[in-house]
This record gives structure tokens, C-alpha cells and sequence, in this order.
């Protein structure tokens, strides 16, 4: 369990901090500095790994037999920037208190 947590945990990290560098510096660069490239390898590269990021959800998912609707609520915060930090340390907290 404490190998599935982790790897989620690191996802969610590795994620949430890309999005908010793509959101936060890479839109502001596009619309404003013609440098989209730079916007696009960034924006590839979250997608990729948000797919990682879901399988790591799954395999928690499979292990704690969360509600579906906190699978959800997780797998979308990964869209929202600084909410997949939120997400990340409530699954923690609760896993680890035993309330998950």
C-alpha cells in the first residue's frame, strides 16, 4: 500500500506543478511572447503524465476500494491548478488516519 501511495503522491506533485508552470508562465508566454512551442511541449508533456497520474489514482483505487465519486473528485483535481496539492494531501491524510 505504502508503494501505491507514494507513487500517487508523486504524480500528483509532478502534475500539479506542471500545470501550474503551463498555466501560470507558458499562457502568458504564448499570448504574448510568439513562443508557443515551449507551450506545446508543456502541455504535451502534462497530458502524458496526467494518463500516469490516472493509472496511479486506479491502482490506489483498486488497493483502498475508494467511492467512486472520490476517484472523481481526485482524477479532476488534476486539472485544476494548485487543487491536485489540495486533492493529494487529503488522500494522505486520509489513508493514513485509516478514514479512506
Amino acid at each position: 500500500m505504502n508503494g501505491a501511495l507514494l507513487r500517487y503522491r508523486v504524480m500528483a506533485w509532478v502534475v500539479g506543478t506542471l500545470l501550474v508552470v503551463l498555466v501560470c508562465v507558458g499562457m502568458p508566454l504564448k499570448y504574448f511572447a510568439d513562443e508557443p512551442h515551449g507551450v506545446t511541449v508543456l502541455g504535451i508533456a502534462h497530458g502524458y503524465l496526467y494518463m500516469l497520474l490516472l493509472l496511479s489514482i486506479g491502482d490506489l483505487w483498486r488497493r483502498r476500494r475508494f467511492p467512486l465519486s472520490v476517484v472523481v473528485a481526485v482524477a479532476l483535481a488534476g486539472t485544476i491548478p494548485f487543487l491536485s496539492f489540495v486533492a493529494e494531501r487529503k488522500i494522505t491524510h486520509g489513508i493514513r488516519s485509516g478514514n479512506c
